[in-house]
């Protein structure tokens, strides 16, 4: 799949300013620091699309991004940054809740994870939960430019191991700095898309 047009269509922090329920999401979660925006601009062949931060916690809302007039990914606040308040946590939380067990067109929730560490107990917790949900399925281990193509193999084992992932779990190892898996996300979202149009709508 080629992205010809992506553009953000709502920034929001309540239900309420949600864009309209009609058409496919795939939601992007990951730890504060992980890489989505980088991810985002990657996919969509724009630098600036996402704003990149070097601070972790700086998404504070759902992002909508409307891509090719056919779907959309949700660009969800990172979790697991320590400095945020506890009360301030729990606001995301509840917001990311609203939206995963409310969103109609939601098909599958993208989680990132980087590939050099193990995931952490949030991380499997996150994981757990979008299982729960049948919502789980598609792992992006990113910054995959940081490892050699020799430990590749290993940490992504590692990582499906230490999630205790589904068999039938897909893990894509990407590179926003080295530009690499992109293509291979694009198709994996596209075959997400293809699906719900043809069985879901």
């Amino acid at each position: 799949m080629k992205v010809n047009k992506a553009e953000i269509v709502a920034v929001t922090a309540r239900a309420d300013q949600y864009p309209p329920d009609n058409m496919p999401e795939i939601a992007f979660a990951g730890r504060s620091n992980v890489g989505k925006s980088s991810l985002l601009n990657l996919l969509t062949g724009r630098k600036k699309l996402a704003k990149i931060s070097g601070t972790p916690g700086k998404t504070r809302t759902i992002n909508f991004y409307e891509i090719n007039d056919r779907f959309r990914i949700v660009d969800l606040p990172g979790y697991g940054y320590a400095k945020v308040s506890k009360s301030e946590s729990e606001k995301w939380g509840a917001m990311m809740d609203e939206y995963l067990q409310t969103r109609e067109g939601l098909i599958v929730v993208a989680q990132l994870i980087d590939i050099r560490h193990e995931p952490t107990a949030q991380d499997i917790q996150m994981y757990e939960y979008l299982q729960y949900y049948g919502l789980s399925g598609l792992i992006v281990a990113t910054k995959a430019d940081k490892i050699s193509r020799n430990q590749l193999q290993k940490q992504m084992a590692m990582i499906r191991k230490k999630l205790n992932a589904d068999k039938d779990d897909v893990i894509l190892p990407v590179s926003a700095l080295n530009r690499t898996g992109h293509e291979e996300l694009l198709s994996e979202l596209d075959e997400c898309v293809k699906y719900y149009e043809k069985h879901v709508r």
